[in-house]
């Protein structure tokens, strides 16, 4: 018998990507680590809501971090502590009651950063933690376009390649910003390859290298 359409996933158009970037003081994930998040949720191509705020680590921002980031200590001083910010977050991104917890996919540009980060500190802080399902829009970019398409796959590269309106900044919500502009373009150029559905994902983010697949 011919599979229905129903039969072939979740249309990426139902799915709701909550896009998320944090800023840290470079060190290890931890509870004093964080110090910005910045994250954007959308659906069917359309932005729903927006979130953002500097996040006190508890702990001295390296000079470093603060040459690149912009985000110096006086301006977390009055900044929610890291597990306020946290589960503000955490609530703001959980599907509502009546939602699909199945359809909702964390985003993030190099991922096992962002999401590491946030696993590190609920855990340190002992906060709930549900393993969110996570796409890699670094992972998903290579396998949209090759380096004859574009010379790296850095977020500021990919987001002037796609024509994003945000520049990425090293501040959390421009560059969630500009990772949702990256993963739409991104979707877009995958799907005459058949990444359309929710389940397809999974195979759009695979690590085989592009000669082994070509």
């Amino acid at each position: 018998m011919q599979a229905a359409f129903a039969d072939m996933g979740t249309p990426l158009s139902d799915v709701t990507f909550v896009v998320v970037d944090l800023e840290t003081t470079g060190g290890a994930p931890g509870a004093d680590a964080i110090t910005e998040i910045g994250a954007v949720r959308v659906r069917g191509g359309v932005i729903e809501a927006e979130f953002g705020t500097l996040v006190n680590p508890g702990r001295a921002i390296p000079a470093q971090i603060t040459v690149l980031t912009g985000i110096t200590n006086a301006m977390v001083v009055d900044a929610p502590p890291v597990g306020e910010a946290l589960i503000s977050f955490l609530e703001w991104a959980r599907p509502s009651p009546d939602g699909d917890a199945g359809t909702t996919v964390l985003v993030a540009h190099n991922a096992r950063f962002d999401v590491g980060h946030l696993r590190g500190a609920a855990k340190a802080l002992d906060l709930d933690w549900t393993e969110p399902r996570v796409l890699d829009t670094l992972a998903l970019a290579r396998r949209a376009w090759s380096r004859s398409d574009v010379p790296n796959h850095r977020l500021g590269t990919l987001a002037s390649f796609v024509g994003s309106p945000t520049t990425p900044t090293h501040r959390a919500l421009d560059d969630a910003r500009a990772t949702v502009d990256v993963l739409h373009a991104a979707l877009e150029a995958l799907a005459p390859l058949g990444v359309t559905h929710l389940e397809d994902l999974a195979t759009a983010t695979d690590p085989v290298p592009a000669r082994r697949r070509q």
